[in-house]
């Protein structure tokens, strides 16, 4: 079945993956990360691109962003991918391509999936046996979601900020979240939809969004399994 157009809609977050080509390795050294992202933070902000979770793996990333335009999304990660790669090729004099050749997206409905996203994406080094806890990973947004270390390139969600009223309890109510497991049918959606280019969100989300641009925005049902 041929791949879905990706879906860009202004003011809905969604979840991107972006890949190592072959599953190559990404990132060699604590530069490489935060090179990434100061190249990630200033797109956004050219763009208008908003980052709420991250996190970066050896070879692929997962990112929570907002985008303010129908174009802001693409235009923010081909402007990273050019610029990280320039700069990793010539720092390791190497040639070519880094990346797969496109980067996956699936928007997410805040009412329900939105804070499910951002523990999916904070708990992938925890997933991948790398810490035990995501606190212990250095390269992603749970020290700044979490524990309020400061992190310039994440703008906290509404749905985020409606967790409490002071920074204090909200990160210890974030916090909390992390005790309970994710339902394992919610992870499936999600990479369903950042799969499909499709839609994690409820019945009622994905019906509503549906009519506002005139396609169908639900996963298809799983067939062969999707790639963590």
């Amino acid at each position: 079945m041929p791949r879905k157009p990706r879906l860009f809609v202004p003011g809905v977050p969604q979840h991107v993956v972006q890949r190592g080509n072959n599953r190559q390795q990404t990132f060699f050294d604590e530069s490489d990360f935060q090179l990434y992202l100061e190249c990630l933070r200033l797109a956004g902000e050219e763009f208008g691109v908003s980052v709420h979770a991250y996190v970066l793996m050896t070879n692929h990333v997962h990112l929570l962003v907002t985008p303010d335009s129908v174009e802001a999304l693409s235009r923010t990660m081909q402007s990273v991918g050019r610029q990280y790669v320039l700069r990793i090729n010539r720092k390791y004099r190497r040639s070519g391509t880094l990346w797969e050749g496109r980067f996956r997206a699936g928007l997410v409905g805040s009412e329900r999936y939105l804070l499910t996203c951002y523990r999916y994406i904070e708990l992938n080094p925890v997933r991948a046996h790398m810490v035990v806890a995501p606190g212990e990973y250095p390269w992603s947004s749970y020290a700044s979601n979490a524990l309020g270390d400061f992190d310039d390139l994440i703008v906290p969600h509404d749905r985020y900020l409606s967790l409490a009223p002071t920074p204090e309890r909200r990160q210890e109510r974030y916090r909390e979240l992390f005790s309970a497991a994710i339902p394992g049918g919610d992870l499936n959606l999600l990479r369903r939809a950042t799969e499909q280019s499709a839609v994690a969100g409820t019945e009622d989300f994905q019906c509503r969004l549906a009519q506002k641009v005139g396609r169908d925005v639900s996963p298809r049902p799983p067939g062969r399994p999707v790639r963590k």
